[in-house]
């Protein structure tokens, strides 16, 4: 299935979304959502996997590699991410300060011990895409916080994407062979979308999954009036990172648009 939806809140303590051992559409990724109270604790460890966390919303202290620190995000929407990205084996406490919290946590094997990097709003590359063509209707904030260029020995590429309302991100059509994972979140919550996913269409609520795989084409739209957030993640394959100019691949026959000269109608 690779639309996975959410009709309930997440309960309290981690919700897992995807596994590894997956026997179909399989993203080679653990993938969940971490909900915290206030006071409630969460230990997080896998002896194998390489591990990023990322808060959503809310304030969580972080106890890890003998250090700990408090970090707070008032908005997904409004605010860039802290993500605490950690090889295997490390140990991780989590402890809820905010009445609620969420956090997504992403996992997957990985040999290799690299430093532990918290990475912090101000370091998370935030870029607005898609300004100035194609008659603004694909503008969107992209944030990526690691990638094959600033963590080379990660297995994963973390980022996120805001979709203004009534407008497409991930646009023109791409696609890769390394398997991705998109979450989403809406403003206001009763929000909806789509996402193309090759020659089908799901429809999005928040806190949907979307799993992207087989090089399926991937763009996104937000109905009007509603704002879309999703996190999304990309598992490095063996041989084959996902990495610029290789990847993405854009559907060759719709790259016109993104010419700012390019006359589309009704100014043909």
């Amino acid at each position: 299935m690779l639309r996975i939806r959410q009709d309930r809140p997440f309960k309290y303590g981690y919700n897992p979304i995807t596994l590894m051992d997956e026997a179909e559409d399989n993203t080679m990724m653990d993938f969940g959502i971490l909900r915290l109270g206030k006071d409630q604790i969460e230990h997080l460890l896998d002896p194998e996997k390489e591990r990023a966390i990322l808060l959503i919303q809310g304030e969580v202290t972080l106890s890890f590699g003998g250090q700990e620190t408090t970090i707070k995000r008032e908005s997904c929407f409004d605010c860039s991410p802290w993500v605490l990205h950690v090889p295997k084996g490390v140990a991780v406490k989590v402890i809820g300060i905010a009445k609620d919290s969420e956090l997504s946590i992403t996992q997957t094997t990985n040999d290799r011990v690299f430093p532990i990097k918290l990475y912090t709003p101000e370091e998370c590359a935030s870029e607005e895409r898609g300004k100035g063509t194609m008659k603004e209707a694909s503008t969107r904030i992209v944030r990526t916080v690691f990638d094959y260029h600033n963590a080379p020995y990660s297995n994963l590429v973390v980022g996120e994407v805001i979709d203004h309302p009534g407008k497409w991100s991930s646009y023109p059509p791409h696609h890769h062979p390394q398997p991705e994972i998109y979450f989403y979140k809406f403003y206001p919550e009763q929000g909806y979308g789509f996402s193309e996913l090759g020659e089908d269409v799901v429809k999005l609520r928040n806190n949907d999954t979307v799993k992207i795989l087989d090089s399926a084409t991937h763009p996104q739209t937000t109905a009007p009036g509603y704002a879309m957030y999703y996190i999304w993640v990309i598992r490095h394959l063996d041989q084959n990172p996902y990495k610029s100019p290789e990847y993405p691949v854009f559907v060759p026959e719709h790259l016109w648009v993104t010419d700012k000269n390019a006359k589309i109608w009704p100014d043909r």
